[in-house]
């Protein structure tokens, strides 16, 4: 009987290990494609309307809170690369989306990572993007349940 409270625990533990993926909401969806379709445009001033304020990002940084569209605009000019939507999942309130990096017309350039995918993980409310953080490319895979 003892094993009982484990058991429990490693199934709880197992279940949030990338089992809980769904499909987006298609509105989340619609939103990061627009910003994405934006950005890759070298429109910085548009991409930066997706942004609600106050929003938080962390592009491999720790947080930061845009609060002004002079910050979200910086934000997004500073992104290299210009991205092309490959697909989105769901869990936990959290839609995390794929993209194939490209070129974009702005300053900089994307360089090496022209081709590459990446990950980032966005909270969506109200058609506007609330929290957009780079997450690792390829999820780790789940170590052992101890």
């Amino acid at each position: 009987m003892r094993r009982l409270p484990w058991i429990a625990v490693a199934l709880v533990a197992f279940a949030g290990c990338g089992g809980a993926d769904r499909p987006a909401a298609p509105d989340a969806e619609q939103v990061i494609r627009g910003w994405a379709d934006t950005l890759r445009s070298g429109d910085v001033e548009g991409a930066a309307g997706f942004f609600a304020l106050p929003s938080v990002v962390a592009n491999g940084t720790p947080e930061v809170v845009l609060r002004t569209r002079a910050q979200a605009r910086s934000f997004n000019a500073a992104l290299p690369c210009g991205a092309r939507l490959l697909r989105t999942t769901s869990s936990a309130g959290f839609t995390t989306a794929v993209f194939r990096l490209t070129e974009r017309p702005g300053p900089g350039t994307c360089g090496r990572g022209t081709g590459m995918t990446a990950r980032t993980t966005f909270v969506i409310r109200d058609g506007k993007i609330r929290e957009w953080r780079r997450v690792a490319d390829e999820p780790s895979a789940p170590g052992p349940v101890v």
